[in-house]
């Protein structure tokens, strides 16, 4: 079992849109933080969305670059059962490198949280103008991406 690169973009797009949780790392003052959050994925932009305060919110608008990370599959292998080094946890991992903007415009914002909800459900949903003036909803547009699919069975000459 090795890791081997994700390098088909279709492949790492199905795996973010397959996840229900991504986690944004970020930083300020060499203070790193780690947020588990709900996202969409719209073209080459996820779109995320929290209150309008509090430590990451803070966090952002003094730093607003962060990397995005998203986990499929937690299926534990090996390949010897006594042999402690052979086991892996086999998963795909996508990392997304970004700066966050946020989305100050009603329509936009608005336009953004149906968008958002498509990820979780195929239902129309209404949004009261209270709740999409006091959501915070910020765009980060992928700078970089890639992805790893660990355990994952090493090529030989016969199979690749």
């Amino acid at each position: 079992m090795r890791t081997l690169p994700i390098k088909n973009q279709s492949e790492i797009y199905e795996v973010i849109r397959a996840c229900k949780t991504c986690y944004v790392a970020m930083s300020l003052n060499d203070s790193p933080y780690v947020l588990p959050m709900n996202f969409a994925l719209e073209g080459d932009t996820v779109i995320l969305h929290s209150a309008q305060s509090g430590r990451m919110w803070d966090t952002l608008q003094q730093n607003p670059k962060v990397c995005i990370n998203w986990i499929l599959g937690e299926e534990l292998a090996w390949q010897d059962v006594r042999v402690g080094c052979s086991y892996r946890v086999k998963s795909k991992s996508i990392l997304v490198e970004g700066t966050v903007e946020f989305v100050e415009d009603y329509d936009e914002k608005e336009r953004c949280l149906h968008f958002f909800m498509t990820q979780y459900s195929d239902r129309e949903f209404k949004f009261s103008a209270p709740a999409v003036k006091n959501v915070g909803v910020m765009k980060v547009k992928i700078e970089a991406i890639s992805g790893k699919d660990f355990g994952a069975k090493a090529e030989t000459p016969w199979n690749s």
